[in-house]
């Protein structure tokens, strides 16, 4: 199979597609994702493939979602739980904290919870709260949870089946207004494949380092570009990378970037206080205190609910708002 352009939806449709051909044991639920496909689309023409018991229209109740992936995983199944906004998944926090989170530990190891739930979050498409926000951090702060985020339609296909493939839960975070973007994807090549839990290094630079996940990716390195081709001044070269992996933390590539660069800003759209930037921003403080040369910088959501859709340009970080604080951290 050679190299095709594919959107993200259409990678996240053909890894769940992959998964399930690969096992029986994988079934799809969450509210209309059988005849309607799901509200963004992805998991359209599953039900027709592989037939209604496998995947599952439920009532509007994420609690029923998420204690039914339960008990499918405890008779040996690999439930994929589809929440249709960010917003919504809070009626099955509880399943996920109290259950989903602690029964492998509490059962000495005996009891897998093979379960993935995949959480569209983030904003960018003109829609209120509950349909545009990013809980991540309420997630990676539970111990027995997994938490990732996808920033490209290459690795949606590839994290996607791995995060199926894992034993422990996996919260599994998809940038809804990055689902019609687009790439290359060779599904047969391997070779661009990471393990689930490591961060990736998109862009090389010397003056500062960049790190981000989920939807501000293509933002951090739309912003890297613009800082090398910078008229009239000196380019300004940005490392980028993308930390895909939000617990565990692989903050490896972060320490080994900043103590060359000496610098760093980190991006996301969440609310700053209690971050997932501020954990990355605290480690990275730790471990490169001596090869620093400016206090780690956050760019972030603000510390308020989501905003009327008419105001998320302002809310979301943009290109000018990074740029401007890599200025602030090169002038230090």
């Amino acid at each position: 199979m050679g190299a095709s352009t594919i959107t993200m939806a259409k990678a996240l449709n053909n890894g769940l597609r992959a998964a399930m051909e690969r096992d029986p044991k994988v079934l799809v639920m969450g509210e209309d994702v059988g005849k309607l496909g799901g509200v963004f689309r992805i998991t359209d023409g599953l039900a027709k493939d592989f037939g209604e018991q496998r995947v599952l229209d439920t009532p509007l109740a994420e609690s029923g979602i998420i204690g039914t992936a339960v008990g499918l995983a405890i008779r040996g199944y690999r439930p994929v739980c589809e929440i249709q906004f960010d917003g919504f998944v809070f009626p099955g926090y509880d399943q996920i904290v109290s259950q989903l989170a602690k029964l492998h530990y509490r059962s000495q190891g005996r009891v897998l919870m093979p379960v993935v739930v995949r959480i569209p979050f983030g904003g960018g498409i003109g829609a209120v709260e509950h349909h545009s926000e990013s809980p991540e951090a309420l997630f990676a702060h539970v111990p027995g949870l997994k938490v990732v985020a996808c920033g490209n339609p290459v690795d949606a296909y590839w994290m996607i089946q791995q995060a199926i493939e894992c034993d422990d839960p996996v919260i599994f975070f998809e940038p809804k207004r990055r689902y019609w973007e687009k790439a290359e994807l060779d599904e047969s090549d391997r070779t661009v494949v990471l393990p689930l839990f490591r961060a990736r290094v998109l862009r090389s630079g010397s003056h500062a380092t960049l790190a981000g996940y989920g939807p501000v990716i293509r933002t951090c390195l739309d912003a890297a570009a613009a800082a090398s081709s910078s008229h009239g001044q000196s380019p300004i070269e940005l490392e980028v990378i993308d930390l895909r992996t939000l617990s565990p933390l692989d903050l490896a590539p972060v320490y080994d970037s900043v103590r060359r660069t000496g610098r760093l800003v980190v991006v996301s759209e969440a609310p700053s206080e209690v971050s997932v930037a501020a954990e990355v921003a605290a480690k990275v403080q730790q471990h490169c205190f001596y090869s620093l040369e400016a206090p780690v910088l956050r760019v972030t959501g603000f510390d308020t609910p989501y905003p009327p859709s008419g105001c998320e340009q302002d809310y979301i970080p943009d290109l000018d708002r990074i740029l401007e604080a890599v200025d602030r951290s090169l002038a230090w």
